[in-house]
């Protein structure tokens, strides 16, 4: 497992501990709600849940002739979490504050989640071939390593 990918699981758990956590603070203090129920649902599904798929697809996937995708990694890790982060904070400040000069950062915020999610589907379309075209490429090495020794 890549630092990246351990990062992807290991912050996936952080996000899961704020949505629990949020979730039951919404039962001691009602008044939250208004405030952080869409965050917790974010955090939830992105931050939790998308985070884990994303970090397990980046380490259980085939890799066809080892490739090593660290730097996409990276980028979607960076992309996904700035994003996800500035929402969780702006969005309830908003809401509280009624300032509606924070929606700029959040539609950034959002720009940056989407961008993480383009980069994944570019990362892993790098790395899913059908099982034919997995022996095709299996044979191919062999054949150059054959031919090299």
């Amino acid at each position: 497992m890549s630092f990246w990918q351990f990062l992807f699981v290991r912050s996936s758990l952080f996000y899961l501990l704020y949505t629990a956590l949020t979730g039951s603070a919404f039962y001691l203090w009602p008044a939250l709600v208004g405030y952080l129920k869409t965050t917790h649902v974010h955090a939830g599904l992105v931050g939790f849940f998308l985070s884990m798929v994303m970090g397990v697809a980046y380490w259980m996937m085939p890799r066809p002739g080892q490739i090593r995708q660290e730097g996409l990694e990276g980028l979607t890790y960076v992309l996904l979490n700035a994003g996800l982060l500035l929402r969780l904070v702006l969005e309830p400040l908003m809401l509280y504050t009624g300032n509606a000069e924070l929606r700029p950062a959040l539609a950034a915020s959002g720009l940056l989640q989407a961008g993480a999610v383009a980069v994944f589907a570019y990362a892993m379309s790098r790395r899913v071939f059908t099982k034919e075209r997995l022996f095709q490429m299996a044979e191919e090495r062999k054949r150059r390593q054959q031919a090299s020794s």
